[in-house]
């Protein structure tokens, strides 16, 4: 008998995987949490019967959403994380010594406790002195700031159920007072291909567009996620990616597996049709 994990991309596209056996099913406060055992992505965390990460290629999304601020400035000292509860976001960020500081906001903490338990190769990084873990809302959180950081990453899930509110103008506003001079934002774009997601994507882009002076959008392959095609928003009170200095980035010999230098300049040369549309906003 053979077991397989749907995943609904649109009313008329399922993505399906294989599954070898499930690890876990329960509910939170907020959402579904499965973990599945696959043969083609190993194990892999679905939230409310979306998949958020996989085993073998959740490299691409962590490089992506981590190096590309890092290596725009490399002074990033102090990191505030919302989102993120299967860990790769932390990881990435622990891999620099000079950071000094990284906060982390998950809402729903049992997301967390079970990705230590079923995907340790995300969630290996929590127990790092530098890491302070919140489990309360994000858009609150953001919204009483009393400290400034360099860099605020947005590990968000779709704009919808527990993460609505990380898509909000006031939300974006609240990120922009709690960075410094040098601030950089970086969030989980959604994807320009299919209908429902493109919508998300402009409307993102338009909040944003209009909060930081320096706005610009970027792109990955991602396997798993709807279209393959996804995006993250960058935005700056004063850095632009694609002027970035690289060679500062390079002295820092991390090893990577997806982003490189060539890949952070490409990543920002968008086809024409997405181009349109964040023209369009």
């Amino acid at each position: 008998m053979e077991l397989w994990f749907n995943n609904k991309h649109t009313e008329n596209v399922n993505f399906s995987i294989a599954v070898e056996e499930q690890l876990y099913h329960g509910k939170s406060e907020y959402q579904i949490i499965d973990f599945f055992k696959s043969y083609e992505f190993g194990i892999f965390l679905a939230l409310d019967g979306d998949i958020m990460v996989t085993e073998k290629d959740e490299f691409i999304y962590h490089d992506m959403i981590v190096h590309v601020p890092m290596a725009t400035n490399p002074e990033i000292r102090n990191v505030l994380v919302i989102g993120g509860g299967d860990g790769g976001t932390v990881r990435e960020l622990s891999r620099y010594e000079t950071i000094e500081k990284i906060d982390m906001v998950e809402i729903d903490e049992k997301v967390v406790r079970l990705s230590q338990k079923f995907l340790p190769l995300t969630a290996s990084k929590f127990d790092d002195d530098r890491v302070n873990l919140y489990f309360e809302d994000g858009v609150s959180f953001v919204a009483g700031l009393k400290e400034l950081y360099d860099l605020i990453i947005v590990d968000s899930t779709d704009p919808y159920g527990p993460g609505e509110g990380l898509f909000s103008k006031a939300f974006y506003e609240n990120c922009y007072n709690g960075l410094s001079e040098d601030g950089i934002l970086v969030n989980q774009h959604e994807s320009p291909y299919y209908e429902d997601d493109a919508k998300e994507m402009k409307k993102s882009h338009q909040k944003i567009k209009k909060t930081f002076p320096i706005s610009k959008v970027y792109q990955f392959h991602m396997p798993t996620y709807p279209s393959g095609h996804w995006l993250f928003g960058f935005a700056s009170k004063k850095y632009d990616p694609e002027f970035a200095d690289l060679e500062e980035w390079s002295k820092f010999n991390i090893d990577t597996k997806y982003y490189n230098t060539r890949i952070h300049k490409a990543s920002f040369a968008l086809p024409t049709y997405v181009e349109d549309m964040l023209n369009e906003v």
